[in-house]
């Protein structure tokens, strides 16, 4: 009976590699599945009987196995091991029946992959494998240390490339913190040349502004010098001219008296009718003006109603008494230099008053506010009282120039110049001569007064400048102009007459206001500037005349009707009398 070794195809020593990617374990199974394919089956024993048809309980199936030694004197007695065969043990199978191979197709399977294991093979067959198997041995060893070389390349490039990374971080912070040292030096040094420059042109600034300042400095001077000279200049031309009018009143003088002389009867006649007229209208005066006061009382009692002019040719109609208190103001006004604003000294006070009146609005806020800062101005130590007093009179009057006189709010304007007017002067009681010498000054109808020339000769250029006209462009104005002036200064005289303020003493108040009526009825003529006067006065003080007195003011008016309107038909004719009585009485 012959025997057959049988050889494991992977020895025990064989590393399973459970590290092997799955492409490599197919790769292998496909070269041991060529191996197999390529090497033919060589069965251990021919088959048994019952195998191909014949009886299967003739004999038994027998089986030897070689035992293999794991000592290490099997690599010795490689050849004797070879040889050395072990008896195996018998198994019968006359007991299997053959349906039951027939029956199951898995067992026949079974036994079919059993015969294929077991199938003989050379020595030299085994030797081949014995070297292939070391062959691929050292192969996968070759490839293993060839991969952990590469592994070690790759860790070392890994290692290099966060080497070379930190190594970049650590310049790229160097770069950074070079560039920031850089960064502040250079801002520092363009910090210094910015604090050079401006300081260069501060440097030269100040230098200008001192040149600046030198030069305003010389101009001012070389402008106050010119302003002395043209003063001294202009009161020069001043004394010249009233030596010349002088000269020329002496001329007219002698011219006029044949003149005068040749016009009394006329003026003799003329003035019997106007005596006529003053006496109705004295009369009715004095029936309905018969009340407490003295001195309107002795207003309207006046039987003078002519004073003798110093200038030849011209009559003036006034009261006495009227005449002397405008006498006095003018001497107390006349005492401060009428150019006084010109002195370096006093021209601040002008410019602080100017600068109060000027912003003067007709709201309450706005005429306390003026009143006491004109309160302080006149109070101060550093301006003497009458200095003081007259550039806030010539100030305030000076309003009329300075506003629009025919502009509808220029009533308001002068109701709240009232209001301050009455303030101040409750408080500095000697401004209020000055105002009333300004006011006489600029139009006489608030002393009352007219001065009327007798003959053509007398209404020269002096007679109109003496009456309150004024020059504009070296030219007398005209007489509509002229007009709006004594409505605007009447009308300003009469809102500080009508200001009453509870707690405050008004020292040229309503009894006054009301003497100047009785007055300027009893000895003025109708004509037209007396009737615009008049009609100015009784638009602004009339209520308040009326609330005081009654039906005393209503028998004003009553005379008014009967008397002025009538008389000054009679001069100016029926429609001039009809526009001014429709004016009165809207």
């Amino acid at each position: 009976m012959a025997f057959t070794r049988l050889e494991l195809r992977c020895p025990r020593a064989l590393d399973p590699r459970p590290s092997w990617t799955l492409g490599e374990v197919l790769t292998e199974l496909d070269a041991l599945e060529a191996t197999r394919r390529a090497t033919p089956p060589t069965p251990l024993k021919q088959q048994p009987e019952w195998a191909s048809g014949g009886s299967a309980r003739k004999k038994a199936f027998v089986m030897r196995i070689e035992e293999e030694d794991d000592t290490d004197e099997e690599d010795d007695n490689d050849n004797e091991a070879a040889r050395a065969l072990v008896t195996g043990a018998r198994f019968s199978c006359n007991d299997l029946e053959c349906s039951s191979f027939e029956e199951s197709g898995d067992e026949i399977e079974c036994g079919s992959t059993s015969y294929h294991l077991m199938e003989k093979r050379s020595i030299e067959k085994s030797i081949l494998l014995e070297l292939e198997r070391d062959h691929h041995l050292k192969i996968q060893e070759e490839v293993r240390s060839k991969l952990s070389s590469l592994e070690v390349c790759h860790q070392n490039e890994i290692q290099r490339a966060i080497s070379a990374f930190a190594r970049l971080q650590k310049y790229a912070e160097s770069r950074k913190e070079i560039d920031r040292r850089l960064d502040v030096q250079f801002q520092r040094k363009i910090a210094e040349v910015l604090d050079k420059h401006l300081s260069m042109v501060q440097r030269d600034h100040e230098q200008k502004s001192q040149i600046v300042e030198r030069r305003i400095r010389d101009d001012a001077a070389v402008e106050e010098a010119k302003r002395r000279e043209q003063s001294m200049k202009e009161e020069k031309i001043k004394q010249e001219r009233a030596r010349q009018e002088a000269e020329a009143r002496q001329k007219a003088t002698a011219k006029l008296a044949a003149d005068a002389q040749k016009a009394a009867y006329e003026a003799a006649q003329k003035e019997a009718a106007e005596k006529e007229a003053a006496k109705s209208r004295a009369e009715a005066v004095s029936t309905s003006s018969q009340i407490p006061q003295n001195s309107v009382a002795h207003a309207t009692m006046a039987t003078s109603t002519e004073i003798k002019s110093e200038l030849p040719g011209i009559k003036i109609y006034a009261d006495s008494s009227a005449l002397e208190a405008e006498s006095r103001r003018r001497t107390l006004h006349d005492q401060v230099p009428s150019n006084i604003y010109l002195s370096k000294e006093y021209s601040r006070y002008d410019r602080q008053i100017g600068k109060s009146i000027s912003k003067l609005m007709p709201t309450t806020d706005s005429v306390k506010a003026r009143a006491s800062e004109l309160i302080k101005a006149l109070d101060g130590q550093d301006c003497p009282r009458p200095i003081a007093c007259r550039l806030f009179a010539d100030k305030m009057i000076s309003i009329v120039k300075s506003r629009n006189p025919t502009d509808k709010t220029f009533g308001k304007l002068a109701f709240a110049c009232g209001y301050v007017m009455l303030l101040v002067t409750n408080q500095v009681p000697d401004a209020m001569d000055y105002l009333l010498a300004e006011f006489n000054k600029v139009c006489m109808y608030t002393v009352p007064k007219h001065l009327h020339a007798l003959n053509a000769q007398a209404r020269n250029t002096d007679y109109f400048r003496l009456i309150g006209y004024q020059e504009e462009d070296g030219k007398l104005q005209s007489t509509e102009k002229y007009l709006v002036n004594v409505v605007a200064y009447v009308k300003l005289y009469a809102a500080m007459v009508q200001t009453e303020i509870k707690g405050v003493r008004h020292p040229h108040g309503l009894a006054e206001g009301w003497k100047w009526l009785a007055m300027f009825l009893n000895t003025l003529p109708a004509i037209p500037a007396t009737a615009f006067a008049l009609h100015a006065f009784l638009k602004v003080a009339g209520f308040a005349l009326h609330k005081k007195y009654g039906s005393q003011f209503m028998k004003i008016l009553d005379v008014i009707s009967r008397h002025f309107i009538p008389a000054l038909k009679a001069q100016e004719g029926q429609y001039l009398a009809q526009q001014l009585l429709s004016k009165m009485f809207l």
